[in-house]
Order: structure tokens, then C-alpha cells, then sequence
């Protein structure tokens, strides 16, 4: 299969580039800069899409990146790296002489309502809340392609644990120094996924010829962690004490008011319709999930 990704040299791209040419695919990535097996998103828009059977996006500037500040200019860019990166994508597929057979989107489980209690499956509703959730809906719809033949799926992706980036990169050194525990009262939900099962999921949705729709891209177990059950596994896994609560103030003071929710509130999210299509999770527990990341 020749699969064309967008966002492919990230975290998760290049994971998943990894696991589709391990199992004999062509990968093609979509980026800002061209070179062997890439085409950029210029020409993507002014060309049209490459012959392929299968497009990807990831695409997507990192909304907890500790660098950038929030700001009208960085909310716009969060804003167009998925949205407008999405629709380009979606025209291309739209415009092809020959489309490919699938058509795969990753957003995020920021699309239902943060609850304590409140539990979430794929035919649960949300996106019309905050700024995060009108964002994912902006981005669904933006893949959104009437009358297409091409197969869609959306993946809604939890907090993506791995080695090398995403959450834990930022956490690993606070706790190997014994600095690390909860954020605020630790009792938030935590729904997470081990990258090696996202893209396992992308890759299981793209060779399953009759898969279309939401799923959700959470470990089984992700609906019963908490923030408290993070920390103390990570500190359990790195062999180091989890015990400093950073307060909910200082979050918001790193990160702002409009970031701080991200990790102050979290969803119990049930990746039903992803256990009911037959895949079967490598890393279903958080105990095994972080080990493994920190061996």
C-alpha cells in the first residue's frame, strides 16, 4: 500500500512511518520542506495528490509546546496546522483522478466534555464547549469529503505516552530527580494511549477495508486512571517517589488559563468501537505502558 502522511517526520509520524514500512508499505510524507519521499504542502495544494491508496494526517503544532506563550498569533497556528492542513488534504482527495481507498484523521479526545464521572464512548456527543472542543469539531469537518469513495476515519487520540516526546518527555526528569507527583488534585482523568497502540490503530484502520468512522484511540484502562495514578506509576516505573503535588495555581501560571485544562481536567473516554473492530491493544495497562517507556 502507498500511504501519503501528513505530519509524518513528528512524534507520532515517525513512529508510525516506522510500523507501515515494517510491514511493507510505501510511506510518503506531506511537510514543510521537500526532499526524497516527501512532498511539501505547496506543492500538495498546487500539484494535487500523489498516487497513493491511503492518506494520513497528523499534522498538528503542539499545543503544550513550554516555548510559546499563549497568544492570538500561536492560537491561529494551532488553528491552521490542523484545520487548514486537513482541508488541503480533503480538496486533494476531493480532486484526484484516482482517490485513494482510505482516508485517516488523528484529532484528539478534547472533543467531549472534561467530567469526573461522566464516561465517553465514540457515539457520545461533545464539541461545542471550549475552544479545544470547537477546534477538534472544526477539524473533523474539515475532513469531510461528500460522495468521496475513499474510506474515513477519524482517530480521537488520548495523551500519547512514548519515548522521545510527547507528555512524558517533559515529565521523566522531574521525577528521576524525585521532584515529580500529581498536578492539582490528582483526581482529574487521565486518558492516555502508548504511541506504539496509536499508530497500531492509524495502521489497523488503513488495512481494514470495511473500518469507517470514530474511533477512539485510548488504552481500555484509560478511563479508570487519574492524574494521581500517573504520577505514582511513573514514580513506580522510574523507582522514585511521587509525592509533590504541583497546585492547580502554578499549571495555570505555566501554561495559562486557556492551556492549564488540558492537564487540570481530563474525559473517561471507552475506546468501544476500537475493541468491536478487532484490534487488540499492546500496552491495555499504564503499569506495563510506562515501564516499557522508561526501561
Amino acid at each position: 500500500m502507498r500511504v501519503l502522511v501528513g505530519g509524518g517526520t513528528g512524534f507520532v509520524g515517525t513512529a508510525l512511518t516506522q510500523l507501515l514500512r515494517s510491514r511493507g508499505h510505501e510511506v510518503t510524507h506531506v511537510s514543510r520542506r521537500g526532499g526524497e519521499q516527501r512532498v511539501t504542502w505547496e506543492e500538495l495544494a498546487r500539484s494535487g495528490l500523489p498516487l497513493c491508496d491511503a492518506v494520513v494526517n497528523l499534522a498538528g503544532e503542539n499545543i503544550l509546546n513550554p516555548f510559546r506563550r499563549w497568544s492570538d498569533t500561536f492560537c491561529r497556528e494551532i488553528i491552521s496546522s490542523r484545520v487548514e492542513t486537513t482541508k488541503t488534504l480533503a480538496k486533494a482527495i476531493a480532486d484526484a483522478k484516482q482517490p485513494p481507498h482510505a482516508w485517516v484523521l488523528v484529532t484528539g479526545v478534547g472533543y467531549y466534555r472534561p467530567s469526573p464521572t461522566a464516561e465517553y464512548t465514540e457515539d457520545s456527543p461533545g464539541g461545542d464547549f471550549d475552544f479545544f472542543s470547537r477546534l477538534v469539531s472544526s477539524w473533523e469537518a474539515a475532513a469531510a469529503i461528500p460522495g468521496s469513495p475513499a474510506r474515513a476515519v477519524v482517530v480521537r487520540s488520548g495523551v500519547v505516552l512514548g519515548r522521545g516526546g510527547g507528555a512524558i518527555s517533559h515529565m521523566l526528569w522531574p521525577f528521576r530527580l524525585g521532584l515529580g507527583g500529581p498536578l492539582g488534585s490528582g483526581l482529574q482523568p487521565f486518558p492516555w494511549i502508548h504511541i506504539r497502540d496509536l499508530v497500531g490503530i492509524v495502521c489497523h484502520a488503513l488495512e481494514s477495508e470495511s473500518l469507517q468512522g470514530i474511533l477512539n484511540g485510548v488504552s481500555p484502562s484509560s478511563a479508570a486512571s487519574s492524574g494521581s495514578s500517573l504520577a505514582r506509576e511513573l514514580g513506580t516505573a522510574l523507582g522514585r517517589p511521587a509525592l509533590l503535588r504541583v497546585p492547580a495555581w502554578a499549571v495555570r501560571a505555566a501554561l495559562g488559563a486557556q492551556r492549564a485544562p488540558l492537564l487540570l481536567e481530563g474525559q473517561r473516554v471507552l475506546p468501544k468501537r476500537t475493541l468491536q473492530s478487532g484490534y487488540r491493544f499492546i500496552f491495555p495497562d499504564l503499569p506495563a505502558a510506562l515501564k516499557d517507556i522508561v526501561a
